[in-house]
Formats: C-alpha cells, sequence, structure tokens
C-alpha cells in the first residue's frame, strides 16, 4: 500500500473552495484504506491553530489507515541543509522539516497544496539534488490534483 506524507495544507485544503475536490478525493481513498496518510508531529503542532472543521477532518481519518512519525534530529539536520544550500530562506524550515520527514521515512509522495515552497519544481530539483548527495532518496512531491490526473 502507499504511504502518502500529507502536510498541513492538504488538511485545510479539505475546507477551501480552490482545492477542497481534489483534497476529499484524496481522502477518500485514505478512507478507503487505498492510501496510508503519514504526518509527523510538526503536523499535529501546526493543526492547534486550524479552524475546528479541519481539526475536526483530521481527528475523524481512521487510525487504521493513518502513520503518525516523529520528527528526529537527523530529519532536523537535513532540512537544516535545504535552507544552507537556499533551496528555500529560514522562513520556510518547517516546510523543509516536512521534506526532510517525508524524505527519511520513505514516503512514496509528499502532498502538499503549498506551491511556492514545496510543490515547485525548481524547489524540488533543489530537495532532491542535496538528498541524493546526502544519500538519502528522492521524493515524489505532489499536489492532490497531480496524484489523481495520473491515476485516471
Amino acid at each position: 500500500m502507499q504511504r502518502f506524507y500529507f502536510d498541513t495544507s492538504v488538511f485545510g485544503g479539505a475546507f477551501d473552495k480552490e482545492f477542497d475536490e481534489a483534497t476529499l478525493q484524496l481522502f477518500e481513498r485514505v478512507r478507503l484504506g487505498q492510501v496510508i496518510c503519514v504526518f509527523s508531529d510538526l503536523t499535529e503542532t501546526e493543526l492547534l491553530n486550524a479552524p475546528e472543521n479541519v481539526k475536526e477532518h483530521f481527528k475523524n481519518l481512521p487510525k487504521k489507515n493513518i502513520e503518525r512519525v516523529l520528527v528526529t534530529d537527523e530529519i532536523l539536520t537535513l532540512a537544516s541543509k535545504y535552507v544552507a544550500e537556499k533551496v528555500v530562506g529560514q522562513t520556510s524550515f518547517d516546510d523543509c522539516v516536512h521534506i526532510a520527514t517525508a524524505t527519511i521515512y520513505k514516503a512514496d509522495i509528499l502532498v502538499s497544496w503549498n506551491f511556492k515552497h514545496i510543490v515547485n519544481v525548481y524547489r524540488i530539483r533543489g530537495y532532491n539534488s542535496i538528498n541524493i548527495r546526502s544519500n538519502y532518496p528522492s521524493l515524489e512531491i505532489r499536489s492532490p490534483k497531480e496524484i489523481l490526473e495520473y491515476e485516471d
């Protein structure tokens, strides 16, 4: 079964007019057991400030189809490399933590609606260049919409 790392933007996307259709279709695949939703303790922390409907949606995911992972020192080190090599700036450090987490836990795909710092071809090349030079696998990074388009 495929394991998709969901960054925080995907949870919020379920209640955003622009992103809700693709997001809800992807979460339906989680509910049906077709995909494992991987998320981190960073995601949980970021969701503390989310609207109640987003928090409820997160809490109601079927426990058997989710996987919670922890941010480790190894992840923080890799995330710091992304910033040090200027793939993104220091203000995007948490985005880097999501990418490093998905990389180290070997997610099949990192899913995000963040087109500026994550789902961006130039940034993806930068992240993966560092991953490969650091002896980690490259990471597929896609929006929910892209995932659904590839499966049709």
